[in-house]
């Protein structure tokens, strides 16, 4: 279910504003109101709203200006313009600026009524296609996953989504942990709101905490205008701690407190101010031996392991390693024009039998590059990098002495079910075309569970 809409109302006439607030509060919405553009922009950064509904005559900052300002701030925000003095050139003028609606008043508030619900209609449906993409892979990528494992990991995230409560992911480099981080934030009630993240080991100290808490004009020599936190940025919705183990001790326990008490200090500010953002936090780091070398909080670490998530690597779920490679063959074959290339039983024995230190990441490299300078529509050995060909490299159990039809046999069928039993997609793999395919199947006695 999503949130409740929060709506800011401008208007500089009281009896106006207020006859508005009650007809959005009596239509379910939450409303701000502000006497001026001025007071709603100040308001607006404490405060993030799901549409604004302006004057369009008014003392200081005009309607049309407020509603430029509000929109290069998130140009997701719809603008719903009001005014006395309506012509259909200025009508056409304030829509072409960028106002989602024009009404003239006076107007039957019925009007005010459909024309709101229908521009946060559409702003939550560019919010739910946006999460698509994302889920589908047009984001950061799917979540591509056979192995009893990671569907483990999976069903622990889908049920923590719904709830608010701290979640750290623990895992290697590659595993994978911030394309979770995004699936749990869009499988819960935030959804709709910012999912912001931040690499706390790509920041030098000394401009983390303004990334995070943000400051004040004049806190420091650079600071020469207000800037908004990622705390503030993530407002409603999710901030994602990326390498938490690399976090300075000096930052640590204004992390705690914004865990304990939902509020941040600005850098300058005179007083604190109130957040609302989920916390998730991720680090490949052994955190409790960087607590018995005193470089990690123990009470932080405990506010944030409230449910911890350990993320196997590669090597541990194998059974990923085709659906991942054939996703990877998609999603840059479509991109480099590659389409239809396929992964030769050569190239397929050898990724299976990898160790992937670099996990899913270099997997992923390891398509790319072979898309790119392979020759020809089958990824061959020699396309690999010579890191996967390696002996040292291989796990345990190589195929030498085994008959070669107990081999292919042995290969048809992971393959297929790695696809699930989509015989296109298994020849795809293969490197056959489905008819080969389907007299193999019949030559090693293979069926469909």
């Amino acid at each position: 279910m999503n949130p409740r809409s929060r709506i800011m109302v401008v208007e500089d006439d009281e009896d106006m504003r207020r006859l508005l607030e009650e007809e959005l509060l009596d239509a379910g919405h939450d409303v701000l109101t502000s006497a001026s553009g001025t007071a709603a922009l100040a308001c607006m950064e404490h405060s993030p709203v799901d549409l604004v509904v302006t004057d369009l005559v008014m003392p200081g900052i005009k309607g049309d200006e407020l509603m430029a300002e509000v929109r290069s701030r998130n140009p997701n925000v719809p603008v719903v313009l009001i005014t006395a003095f309506g012509s259909i050139e200025s009508a056409v003028a304030a829509v072409k600026a960028g106002a989602y609606h024009y009404l003239v008043k006076p107007f039957p508030m019925e009007q005010l009524r459909v024309t709101v619900e229908n521009a946060l209609r559409e702003r939550h449906l560019w919010q739910e296609i946006r999460r698509l993409r994302e889920a589908l892979g047009e984001g950061k990528g799917a979540v591509v996953s056979e192995s009893s494992a990671m569907q483990e990991v999976l069903g622990i995230l889908l049920r923590a989504s719904q709830a608010d409560s701290p979640v750290l992911l623990l895992g290697e480099s590659g595993t994978g942990k911030e394309l979770l981080a995004r699936l749990l934030h869009a499988e819960g009630p935030r959804c709709t709101r910012a999912f912001v993240a931040v690499n706390c080991s790509a920041i030098p100290e000394t401009l983390l905490e303004s990334q995070l808490f943000g400051h004040r004009r004049g806190s420091f020599t650079d600071a020469r205008e207000d800037r908004r936190g990622l705390f503030q940025e993530a407002e409603g919705g999710t901030l994602f701690l990326d390498e938490i183990g690399d976090m300075p001790l000096s930052l640590q326990a204004k992390i705690l407190r914004a865990l304990q008490e939902k509020e941040i200090h600005p850098l300058g500010a005179p007083a604190p101010i109130k957040v609302n953002a989920r916390v998730v936090a991720a680090t490949h780091q052994d955190l409790e031996a960087l607590m018995a070398a005193g470089r990690f909080r123990q009470d932080l670490y405990y506010r944030l392991n409230v449910i911890a998530v350990q993320v196997p690597p590669l090597r541990d779920r194998p059974d990923d390693i085709l659906p991942l490679a054939a996703h990877f063959l998609e999603k840059h074959g479509r991109r480099l024009g590659r389409s239809a290339c396929t992964l030769s039983s050569e190239a397929v024995s050898v990724m299976r039998r990898y160790a992937w230190p670099g996990n899913v990441r270099e997997l992923e490299n390891a398509i790319e590059r072979a898309l790119v300078l392979g020759c020809d529509d089958t990824i061959w050995l020699q396309d690999l990098p010579a890191a996967l060909l390696a002996p040292r490299s291989l796990r345990e159990g190589s195929d030498a002495g085994r008959p070669l039809a107990e081999v292919e046999r042995e290969h048809i069928l992971k393959t297929l079910g790695a696809v699930r039993w989509n015989k296109t997609a298994a020849a795809r793999l293969l490197g056959m075309n489905r008819k080969t395919l389907h007299r193999k199947l019949d030559t090693y006695g293979i069926r469909a569970p």
